[in-house]
């Protein structure tokens, strides 16, 4: 990644130019870099998929209201894609796209704050609640718990009334999610099975909900840890997309495997309201500058962050 100067964008017909001032990056920004499995990223490229700023222009077919609204933007084009994936991102001082992206921010939501929600938050809110209908007092079991999703995933459970076991790789993040309200905390390093903890602090009776976007090699240690007629919820496979199944938990214990593939634009209204009425802190650990971009992407790589990184204009 570097630094680079590009034309300001103009506002076609149908558009609005966005002057930028604060992109969230994602664990996606990484895939970027490097290039995905069967998705090539023509390059250049401007990653960044979390995009809040004013609103400074807009092009014929757009209300003239717009101009001078704060807005966060719903990450997917129209015509499918992603914002900083299949074209430019976020990590700019203006960038011109489609009228039906534009997401007004509430007064009382911060743009840092805009800028954490979109993909992190919206796909947590829809896969636990639309997709998962996770419930008060069920047991939820989070992998890759202190990364943006992950953290998400646990403050929206706390916030459904449920008991929460967090899955981490260190002492510091372990106190993190305890303080975030984690009412159990797993140690990957010190646990590398982690379903035979798990499945001791729940009294050998399992979880009745697991979120897993890891894939790779968790897939079975997370089906040993189910309950009777149990969920696993994921959206995504991090460490890898093909996951072997062991077919007898999936019978036996009659499990459901529940994809969520994103987020909708509801998703992040709600998120926004969330945080309007206090009952949401987005969890941001890093606030760089543009220039420090790219370390936020390496902190990212070497699963060094907890929560979000929000870089700001």
């Amino acid at each position: 990644m570097k630094m680079d100067r590009w034309p300001v964008p103009q506002a076609a017909a149908n558009q609005a130019l966005v002057e930028i001032k604060a992109c969230g990056l994602n664990y996606m920004d990484v895939f970027v870099l490097h290039g995905m499995p069967d998705l090539p990223t023509k390059m250049p490229r401007i990653p960044g998929g979390d995009v809040a700023g004013f609103v400074r222009e807009v092009g014929e077919g757009v209300d003239r209201g717009w101009i001078g609204k704060r807005v966060v933007l719903f990450p997917r084009f129209p015509e499918g894609g992603v914002l900083g994936e299949h074209g430019n991102g976020g990590l700019c001082e203006y960038i011109a796209v489609d009228q039906r992206q534009l997401i007004e921010i509430p007064a009382a939501v911060t743009f840092e704050e805009a800028a954490a929600l979109p993909i992190a938050y919206g796909t947590s809110h829809r896969m636990l609640f639309t997709r998962g209908q996770i419930k008060a007092g069920e047991r939820v079991l989070i992998l890759g718990a202190s990364g943006g999703v992950g953290v998400s995933c646990l403050q929206f459970a706390k916030m459904a009334g449920a008991e929460v076991y967090a899955c981490t790789s260190s002492d510091d993040k372990a106190r993190k999610l305890k303080a975030l309200g984690a009412d159990h905390v797993i140690d990957y390093a010190a646990n590398p099975d982690f379903s035979r903890a798990v499945w001791a602090a729940t009294g050998k009776k399992g979880v009745d909900v697991a979120i897993n976007f890891t894939g790779g090699d968790t897939w079975i240690p997370t089906q040993r840890c189910m309950a009777v007629d149990g969920r696993i919820l994921t959206c995504g496979s991090t460490a890898g997309h093909l996951c072997p199944i062991d077919v007898r938990f999936l019978w036996f214990r009659e499990m459901t495997i529940i994809g969520s593939r994103a987020y909708l634009p509801e998703d992040i209204v709600a998120c926004l309201d969330f945080v309007a009425n206090k009952r949401l802190a987005p969890v941001i650990e890093h606030v760089m500058t543009l220039s420090e971009a790219a370390e936020g992407v390496r902190l990212l790589e070497e699963r060094r962050v907890f929560g979000k990184v929000i870089v700001t204009l």
